[in-house]
């Protein structure tokens, strides 16, 4: 019998109190776990790299708004390039790729090395994102993109910042041809390898990107400075002064492979990189 009627009902304060805190602790744990979880956090991916990022992020971007994310050339991701008319529309693109792998499961997640996915512009316009090796190339995608000729593959992290060695996007270039022909050769079967760098106001033209080239094979690199310079080839250790105002040829073996830096000494800049195979 209840000796205060007028008092509400109230369980005992200690199995109350538990109550409270269990029904508290539920809601936290809940609210820790839920939301949306990280594209990397998986069975056998640790909790740092899953929040984890590579490289360094640099303040230039592509050129078409990506940031930089700079790795060392040693292991960095590379990519070769190739494009085969298909028999029926447009083309088949192929992307031959070392040290990287696609993670279309990831995009949006953090920049880890040697993941991510890669992008294709024709002329310097954006036209598809890739996440996987092969990529069908019909006509009207390239129509819609107001056509051109130079299609370019680009790798980038899932973060969508670009992959860069030595401040320059890591990519690949190739021009396509038509599509009712064979397709085009590879473009390792070049013999030689021939690039024409200028230099004016600090700036190089074109940007710089890569020059491949076969094991055994002669480079030559044609270089104009509209100041006085020294051309350097790293790993080969060529150099050739510049004289402002001429061009200046620099003519040698690639008798080593690897991936090499072309730089000039005292403006420190970047001419290109060469890839040795």
């Amino acid at each position: 019998m209840n000796r205060h009627p007028n008092r509400a009902w109230a369980p005992p304060r200690g199995r109350g109190s538990a109550a409270v805190l269990l029904a508290a602790a539920l809601l936290l744990g809940a609210s820790a776990c839920g939301g949306r979880a990280t594209t990397h956090h998986k069975p056998g991916t640790s909790h740092e790299q899953a929040t984890g990022s590579n490289g360094r992020l640099l303040a230039a971007d592509d050129g078409s708004g990506s940031r930089l994310r700079q790795v060392d050339a040693q292991g960095a991701p590379e990519v070769t390039l190739a494009a085969r008319p298909d028999s029926e529309d447009g083309w088949n693109v192929h992307l031959s790729v070392r040290n990287f792998r696609f993670t279309p499961d990831s995009v949006g997640g953090a920049a880890l090395l040697g993941r991510g996915h890669a992008r294709l512009f024709l002329d310097g316009h954006p036209l598809a994102r890739v996440y996987g090796t092969w990529f069908h190339l019909p006509k009207s995608l390239l129509r819609t993109a107001g056509g051109g000729t130079r299609l370019t593959a680009r790798l980038y992290a899932d973060d969508h910042t670009a992959w860069a060695v030595g401040s320059a996007p890591v990519q690949a270039t190739t021009t396509l041809g038509g599509a009712t022909s064979a397709p085009a050769p590879a473009p390792t079967s070049t013999p030689d390898a021939t690039a024409e760098i200028s230099i004016r106001d600090g700036k190089v033209d074109p940007a710089p990107g890569r020059t491949e080239v076969r094991k055994g094979r002669t480079v030559r690199l044609l270089v104009r400075s509209d100041r006085d310079d020294t051309l350097h080839v790293h790993g080969y250790d060529k150099e050739a002064r510049l004289p402002a105002g001429r061009t200046v040829t620099l003519t040698f073996t690639a008798d080593r492979t690897g991936l090499f830096e072309v730089e000039t000494h005292e403006s420190d800049l970047l001419l290109t990189q060469l890839v040795v195979r």
